[in-house]
């Protein structure tokens, strides 16, 4: 049976999806992109204990916007950037670039040139694991 023209075909990537857009309770804070930049792809964040954050930097060939407050640092990225990721603990994945249990919005500390705000998601994760000491998922081992 293929779907009629206005069905909705649901997958387990937009299941995932409504499911995180569920986890939020109460209010929630959300990294805005700055004026005179644009977020085509969406917008989600990483975010890393503040004591990870001038480690991580220098390893990464693109820095875009970095927020960061006493306790974190975040990273925006494209949206959708944890498909097929396994990002290293400590390191939390933020849908929609939602910043739980905050009092106010952290610090804009980077802003790169031109007018897109991300970091390329996958030299942050790889630069996450080697701060971490974390193998990358693809390079773990699979076990039957």
């Amino acid at each position: 049976m293929s779907p009629g023209r206005g069905d909705r075909v649901l997958n387990l990537d937009t299941l995932t999806r409504l499911r995180r857009g569920l986890r939020t309770a109460g209010p929630t804070l959300r990294l805005p992109v700055p004026d005179g930049m644009t977020a085509p792809l969406g917008c989600d964040a990483v975010a890393v204990p503040a004591r990870f954050g001038p480690l991580v930097t220098p390893r990464l060939p693109r820095v875009g916007c970095v927020y960061a407050d006493e306790t974190h640092w975040w990273w925006l990225v494209p949206s959708d950037s944890d498909h097929a990721l396994e990002w290293p603990a400590p390191a939390h994945y933020a849908t929609g670039a939602a910043v739980p249990d905050v009092p106010e919005l952290p610090e804009l500390i980077h802003r790169p040139d031109g007018r897109l705000p991300y970091t390329p998601p996958i030299p942050l994760y790889l630069a996450l694991c080697r701060v971490t000491e974390t193998a990358p998922a693809w390079s773990r081992p699979v076990s039957a």
